[in-house]
C-alpha cells in the first residue's frame, strides 16, 4: 500500500473517531475568528480610474503607478484631508495603485467608513494628476519659452507687415506689382509654415499633451467591507482549527513509540510469545481512563476510543477463535515443569486483554479431561502508572495479556519490572487483537 494511501485511511479513522472533538475545535475556531473581527474595525475599498492619452509602454504606467503611491503624492493626500504625523504615515498603507490595460492607472483607498473610503480615492486621484502634471510642466526651460514666445509675436508682426505691403502695392496694375504680390504671399507661406513645424517639434509641449490625465468619475462608494470580512475571519477560524487538529492527530500518531507488533511487544516486556488470540467486538481498543466528569468527558468526545488503531479484521467462528485459546493453554502448560497456577497479569483500561483473559482463564477450566493439564490461572489488574503484583503465593509465574498499540515500552517494561520485585516470573506474553465476530459455525 502507498503512503498516500495510507495517510487516506488515516484521515477517514480520524474523521470517523475523533468527528465530535474536530466539530467541537471548529467551533473553538469559529468563535476565535468572531472575536477576531471584534477587535478589527471594518475596512471598505472603492478605486478610481485615471486615463493617460496617448501611446505608453508599460514600463511606463508601471513607474507612473510607483509615482502615484509614492510619499510625495501621499503627503500632499494626507494635507488635502487635513491629516499629518501618524496619521499621514498610516495613509501609505491605505493607498494603492496598480496598472491596469488601456492606459489606464488604477488607485484605491481603504477607510474606516465607505464616505472615508470614497473621499480618500477621489483625493488621491486628485493629487496624483496635479503632481504629475507639476512635474512635466517644471522640466521645460523658462528661457527657451520666452524666447519661442518672442519669436512668434515677431512671426505674427511680419506677417501683418506683410499684409500691409500686399494691399498698399498697385493691385496689378503692372507686371511688377504682380509679380511682388505673389513674392509676399509666398514669403507669408513660408513664415507660417515654419511656425507650426517649431509648434509640432516642442518637447514641452509633447511632453504636456503626453501626460494630459484624464480622473474617469469619482470613486463609487463602497457597499460592503473589504476582505477580510466578519464571515471570512469565522470561516477561517474554524478551518484552521479543524486543519491544526489533523494535524496534530496524524504528527502524534508518527511520533508515537507504542509497540505494534508481537516482536515489539516481547523486546518491552522481555518476555517470550506464547500466541496471539483473537476478541470479537469489532470496538476500537479504549484507552485507559478514570471514572468521573472527566472520564464522562472523554468518552462524550470519542477519546476513549483509540483512533490509530485499524479497522478490526473479520475471524474465523467460535470454534476457530478457541482453538487459538487451546494452543496458548497448551503452550503454557509446555512451558511449565509441572501443573502449577499461573496469574493473568492485565493492565488496567486494555478493555480487549480483559475480555481476552476472561476467555483464557474459561478454556483453561474447561479442560476436555485431566490429562489436558492446562494451568490453573487467576486474572490481576495492574496499574500502568504504578504497577504493583501481590506476592508469590505458590503460583509458577506469570503470563501477560496485552493489546497491540496501547501501551508505550516504558510502560511494559514498568509491568514486567513489578513482576520481578514480586518474585514473579514472566513465562510467556499472549497479545489480545480485537476482531469482527463472524456466526458459529466449522472451525476454518
Amino acid at each position: 500500500m502507498s503512503d498516500d494511501t495510507i495517510r487516506l485511511v488515516s484521515l477517514g479513522r480520524i474523521l470517523r473517531r475523533r468527528g465530535r472533538l474536530l466539530a467541537l475545535l471548529a467551533l473553538a475556531g469559529a468563535l476565535v475568528g468572531y472575536g477576531t473581527s471584534l477587535l478589527l474595525p471594518p475596512r471598505y475599498t472603492t478605486s478610481v480610474s485615471v486615463l493617460l492619452p496617448g501611446s505608453w509602454e508599460e514600463r511606463e504606467l508601471l513607474t507612473q503607478a510607483q509615482i502615484a503611491t509614492s510619499s510625495v503624492v501621499v503627503d500632499r493626500v494626507a494635507a488635502s484631508l487635513g491629516r499629518s504625523g501618524a496619521d499621514g504615515t498610516e495613509l501609505r498603507e491605505r493607498i494603492a495603485a496598480e496598472a491596469a490595460e488601456g492606459n489606464i492607472i488604477r488607485i484605491s483607498g481603504t477607510a474606516d467608513s465607505p464616505a472615508g473610503a470614497q473621499r480618500l480615492s477621489d483625493t488621491a486621484a486628485r493629487e496624483f494628476v496635479a503632481f504629475a502634471s507639476r512635474v512635466v510642466g517644471g522640466d521645460a526651460d523658462p528661457e527657451a519659452e520666452t524666447r519661442l514666445e518672442a519669436l512668434r509675436r515677431s512671426v505674427e508682426t511680419a506677417s501683418r507687415r506683410i499684409t500691409e505691403l500686399a494691399d498698399a502695392a498697385d493691385p496689378g496694375r503692372t507686371v511688377e506689382s504682380v509679380q511682388a504680390r505673389t513674392e509676399l504671399e509666398k514669403l507669408r507661406t513660408a513664415l507660417r509654415d515654419a511656425m507650426t513645424k517649431l509648434d509640432e517639434t516642442d518637447p514641452a509641449a509633447g511632453r504636456s499633451g503626453k501626460v494630459s490625465m484624464v480622473v474617469m468619475g469619482p470613486a463609487v462608494r463602497p457597499t460592503g467591507e473589504a476582505p477580510p470580512t466578519r464571515a471570512q475571519l469565522v470561516a477561517a477560524g474554524a478551518v484552521l482549527f479543524f486543519v491544526l487538529a489533523v494535524v496534530g492527530h496524524l504528527t502524534a500518531a508518527r511520533m508515537s513509540r507504542r509497540p505494534r507488533t508481537e516482536g515489539e511487544i516481547a523486546a518491552a516486556l522481555g518476555a517470550v510469545p506464547v500466541g496471539s488470540v483473537d476478541v470479537p467486538g469489532g470496538r476500537p481498543a479504549l484507552r485507559p481512563g478514570a471514572r468521573g466528569p472527566r472520564a464522562w468527558l472523554r468518552r462524550l468526545l470519542g477519546l476513549d476510543v483509540r483512533w490509530d488503531v485499524p479497522v478490526p479484521r473479520a475471524s474465523g467462528d467460535s470454534s476457530g477463535r478457541r482453538i487459538r485459546y487451546r494452543r496458548v493453554c497448551a503452550r503454557l502448560r509446555d512451558r511449565l515443569p509441572a501443573a502449577g497456577r499461573l496469574l493473568v497479569v492485565v493492565p488496567d483500561g486494555d478493555e480487549v486483554a480483559r475480555r481476552a483473559a476472561g476467555e483464557l482463564v474459561a478454556e483453561a477450566a474447561s479442560a476436555a479431561s485431566p490429562d489436558d493439564g492446562f494451568p490453573a490461572l487467576r486474572v490481576v489488574g495492574v496499574t500502568v502508572s504504578h504497577p504493583l503484583l501481590p506476592d508469590r503465593d505458590g503460583e509458577s509465574g506469570v503470563v501477560v495479556v496485552v493489546s497491540p498499540g496501547s501501551w508505550t515500552s516504558g510502560e511494559l517494561a514498568g509491568i514486567a519490572g513489578a513482576c520481578a520485585d514480586a518474585r514473579q516470573e514472566v513465562v510467556g506474553l499472549v497479545v489480545a487483537g480485537a476482531v469482527r465476530g463472524r456466526p458459529a459455525g466449522g472451525a476454518r
